[in-house]
């Protein structure tokens, strides 16, 4: 959203720090998914954002677009999420051979690496930060993802943080 994630944050003793912001409701959504190759267990980071709330058809073509570019299939770990649950239906359709779909717990987000990629970028990369519109907000988000997607260390630190060896 344009409202900041507020932080702690350094200012000179006995000048507390202001943030100038306005309450604007604009909001980019994203999708993303972190990805392991099964033998060299190489780390990816794919993303895709929005301008709007993601429903099913988004996710279809996030997967879709995936299954495109990984031609040996996929294994997805989705959460139990609506959109989630009625692409993995239509998706599984029209990929039977090259797509395998496995469920996250419910409420288990401390399971999912993917979470961890949201938490750097919102919590850390783009902490107090004000953009001044929506396309200043996908900017910066798009360079917080892609910095993250040059990083294998930080994406294998998702999946430790997660309990989850590779």
């Amino acid at each position: 959203m344009l409202q900041p994630v507020v932080r702690r944050t350094w200012a000179p003793r006995g000048r507390t720090p202001i943030q100038y912001s306005w309450d604007r409701r604009d909001r980019i959504s994203a999708i993303s998914a972190v990805t392991v190759s099964p033998q060299r267990r190489r780390l990816g980071l794919y993303f895709a954002l929005h301008d709007h709330n993601i429903c099913t058809p988004e996710v279809e073509t996030f997967v879709a677009a995936l299954l495109e570019h990984l031609p040996h299939g996929l294994i997805a770990i989705l959460d139990r999420s609506q959109p989630h649950r009625s692409a993995a239906r239509r998706l599984l359709k029209r990929f039977p051979r090259r797509l395998r779909i496995e469920w996250l717990p419910p409420y288990a987000p401390e399971l999912n690496p993917d979470e961890q990629v949201w938490t750097q970028t919102k919590y850390t990369d783009l902490a107090n930060f004000i953009p001044e519109n929506v396309t200043e907000l996908g900017q910066a988000i798009e360079e917080s993802l892609q910095e993250t997607k040059t990083h294998p260390p930080l994406l294998r630190s998702f999946f430790q943080h997660a309990n989850l060896r590779l």
